[in-house]
């Protein structure tokens, strides 16, 4: 397959044929991410993505049950790019059975419900939208370009369209100067959301980020393991979504949990008692990443 720079795709999309429709972000403004800060946005030409699909068709064929359309927001493409790409991909691969993308706030609230209730009859299943913080302040000096409400209006625009929403928020984003803040309002984000999935990754500040350039000059400071481990309490233990699966699979994480909200709170808050006590050993910094 061709691909343009470093892939990057969630980690429920292990087994996925990535299909790479645009390059880089639409957005790509986050103080944090440097995941497609060297590439310069653009959509790839049509005849080049279904060129694509095609070659993963002759080589792939009926194994491909699940496609990941990349890069950072892929949902920005316009209807008919969109639906060119999920009938093409409906054709290669029969045992199709879910098309997902990034997407932010933005992309969903740029769609209309009609838009996108065809984009879900097309086999757009699922969309992994990261808010990083319930807290506004945060979200602001992060640069997401989204609001608490906005992200609230973007969910419920994909609800109305059937599809369902992965929620991604960022242990740490609020600094030391917004730790609980931002836990607190991660948590009620998650909450009026009401994702489907729901997962947690811990911030790692990356060289030649702003974010990188705001901790070196002391006007950032990520809060220590112990609070982040906090965060992460405070995050299990007030949201309130109606069922969401949990995760803090990613590597970037201290402690990885796996269950059900709210069935499995009590659960997981033991586990991270367990772990600030000293009883649940962490990951070590060698084995982290972003």
């Amino acid at each position: 397959m061709r691909y343009e720079g470093t892939i990057y795709r969630p980690p429920s999309e292990a087994d996925a044929y990535i299909l790479q429709a645009t390059i880089g972000c639409s957005w790509n403004a986050c103080t944090y991410c440097d995941m497609y800060r060297l590439k310069r946005f653009r959509v790839r030409a049509l005849d080049e993505t279904l060129a694509d699909v095609e070659r993963a068709r002759e080589r792939l064929g009926t194994r491909v049950e699940k496609v990941f359309v990349a890069d950072g927001d892929a949902l920005v493409l316009d209807l008919a790019q969109w639906e060119a790409i999920l009938e093409a991909c409906r054709a290669a691969f029969p045992r199709l059975r879910r098309v997902s993308a990034y997407a932010t706030a933005r992309n969903l609230l740029e769609k209309s419900p009609d838009e996108l209730a065809r984009l879900r009859e097309g086999g757009l299943r699922l969309l992994y939208i990261g808010p990083e913080s319930g807290d506004d302040v945060t979200l602001k000096r992060i640069a997401k370009g989204a609001t608490f409400a906005d992200h609230v209006a973007a969910a419920e625009r994909a609800r109305q369209a059937g599809i369902v929403l992965s929620a991604i928020f960022l242990l740490g984003a609020g600094g030391v100067e917004r730790s609980a803040e931002h836990a607190a309002g991660s948590a009620r984000l998650a909450t009026e959301m009401d994702p489907r999935f729901v997962s947690a990754l811990t911030l790692t500040v990356a060289p030649g980020t702003p974010q990188e350039r705001l901790q070196r000059t002391g006007r950032f400071t990520l809060p220590a393991v112990p609070d982040l481990l906090r965060e992460l309490r405070t995050f299990v233990a007030e949201a309130r979504p109606s069922g969401a699966t949990f995760r803090t699979n990613h590597a970037s994480n201290h402690v990885p949990l796996a269950g059900t909200l709210p069935a499995d709170r009590d659960r997981l808050l033991q586990v991270i008692d367990a772990a600030l006590d000293g009883r649940v050993p962490l990951r070590p910094d060698w084995a982290r990443g972003f």
